[in-house]
């Protein structure tokens, strides 16, 4: 009996929890006539029970239904979707200041500490100094050119090694990850660092894998901020020790140069001598008078969206482009004819015969037209309400920029769907990577548009003119090429690529 009196109390205190989440869900989701139209949901949790996997699939498929601006809600996130050129043109080009702020997941926030680094750090003047800082000292004209050797060096290795396995199935996306992956850490800690690195390997690519799937995955605590602190899917706890991983392997070359750092006279230091990138970083760090406040955790904020982010989607881009020529094989011929008149089969490509191949330059970019590392970039977070589309976009708002969609809309493009490089061979199209089309954006557009593209650009180029130039390439007898994609932030190939090479080239004393 004295039961009886506790479960009313718990069905009348759920019952009241019920109507006030209700309540609240319909006072969040009032109808303002002037909000996008779009799919209602259900009460409290609204859009996200009907998520799927391939989100930008999903959206893409909600625009032909709803237009090409929508809304729906994630719990009590309000989202908005655009999947036009010209709504893309209001945000990143009329008010791109205003839609400048990422609107980073948790997971995103806790494996940057707490969004220290270029991607996901607010749009003020950190972010400004942060970038410059970055663009600078790694991606100048000038470091870019002086580092050639290293990317030679590199490459030159790759194809080495390739010849090792000559006749058998050999992982494309491995390749480029141990080229990118040396490069980059070159870079960065110097050259006596890739050896050090190579022992850690295939601990760090699946590193590199993990960490946008961990960013991609739906957590119910960005929906439902009152939830964050119970991480109910155990997101935030693999994001830090995403993180961790992360450290174990980058702390003892850090710690390593702050070593050497302090053993230098301040003459040394100040010599002429080529200096890393984290070098120049741990210097400006003792400096108090730049007018840039760096300490460690910065530092690393920085590296992490330089070693995991910029390396993921150049060895996803690079393995796509090759699936597009096996599944191409006449556009694979072109490319080889172009190499082997601009390059010629008694000498190897240097990144100087770049700007002459203009096919192979088409074929990527028709390959990041179809599958754009980034589908729906990073989504935006307007600092204050704004009209896009004559709609109202609220303060806060998560809003997808749907570059899948506009890629393939086919008031933009003709035959949006089939694989055509030769529309890329127009220069007066302006179809580049620096975003100024509103129909292209690969690498996004605007004051957030990708920091590290100069590198991305060369390494993606010169690896596969390389490959394509010193190899022919099929798959295994009997085997179709797989163009299904797998789920996370960065859309990469389901299966990983593996083809056959054969050689092409008739001297390999070339390469030494």
């Amino acid at each position: 009996m004295a039961s009886a009196p506790l479960n009313d109390l718990w069905i009348a205190a759920l019952t009241v929890s019920i109507v006030f989440l209700t309540i609240l869900w319909y006072k969040l989701n009032k109808v303002e006539s002037n909000l996008p139209p779009g799919p209602r949901g259900l009460p409290i949790v609204g859009f996200l029970p009907f998520l799927r996997a391939n989100l930008h699939h999903q959206l893409t498929e909600l625009s032909q239904q709803y237009g090409p601006i929508y809304k729906f809600w994630l719990g009590g996130k309000l989202c908005v979707v655009l999947n036009s050129p010209s709504l893309a043109k209001e945000v990143v080009r009329d008010q791109d200041s205003i839609f400048a702020n990422r609107d980073p997941p948790i997971a995103g926030l806790v494996a940057t500490y707490g969004g220290l680094d270029i991607g996901f750090s607010p749009y003020g003047s950190y972010w400004r100094d942060m970038r410059k800082l970055f663009v600078r000292e790694m991606l100048s004209n000038r470091n870019l050119e002086s580092c050639y050797s290293l990317r030679r060096q590199e490459v030159r290795k790759t194809i080495k090694n390739v010849h090792t396995k000559i006749g058998s199935l050999t992982d494309i996306g491995e390749l480029a990850f141990v080229t990118e992956m040396n490069v980059i850490m070159s870079m960065i800690f110097g050259s006596n660092f890739v050896e050090e690195m190579e022992k850690h390997g295939t601990e760090f690519r699946e590193l590199v894998i993990k960490y946008p799937q961990i960013l991609g995955r739906p957590n119910i605590s960005d929906f439902f901020p009152m939830l964050a602190r119970f991480d109910l899917q155990g997101i935030q706890k693999d994001a830090e020790a995403l993180l961790k991983s992360v450290e174990s392997i980058l702390d003892p070359a850090i710690n390593e140069h702050l070593k050497m750092l302090s053993d230098r006279r301040e003459g040394e230091i100040q010599g002429n001598e080529k200096k890393d990138f984290i070098q120049i970083l741990l210097e400006l760090m003792e400096q108090k008078d730049i007018g840039i406040s760096l300490d460690l955790v910065k530092i690393k904020a920085i590296l992490v969206d330089i070693v995991i982010g910029g390396t993921d989607s150049t060895i996803t881009t690079i393995e796509w482009v090759m699936t597009e020529l096996l599944n191409n094989p006449e556009t694979m011929s072109k490319v080889q004819q172009e190499l082997k008149h601009v390059v010629g089969m008694n000498n190897i490509v240097e990144e100087s015969h770049l700007p002459e191949l203009h096919y192979l330059d088409a074929v990527i970019k028709e390959t990041l037209r179809l599958h754009p590392a980034l589908p729906l970039l990073i989504p935006k977070r307007p600092s204050q309400s704004a009209i896009v589309g004559g709609y109202t976009i609220p303060e806060g708002t998560k809003v997808f920029l749907n570059v899948y969609a506009i890629h393939r809309d086919p008031h933009a493009w003709e035959s949006p769907l089939e694989f055509q490089p030769e529309r890329f061979l127009n220069r007066s199209t302006n179809l580049d990577y620096a975003g100024n089309n509103m129909k292209y954006l690969p690498f996004g557009s605007g004051r957030r548009i990708c920091a590290g593209l100069p590198l991305a650009e060369k390494m993606i180029m010169f690896m596969l003119a390389s490959l394509l130039h010193s190899f022919d390439w099929k798959l295994p007898e009997g085997e179709n090429v797989d163009l299904s994609e797998g789920f996370g932030l960065v859309i990469k190939k389901s299966k990983r690529l593996f083809a056959i090479p054969t050689p092409k080239l008739p001297n390999l004393d070339l390469y030494q």
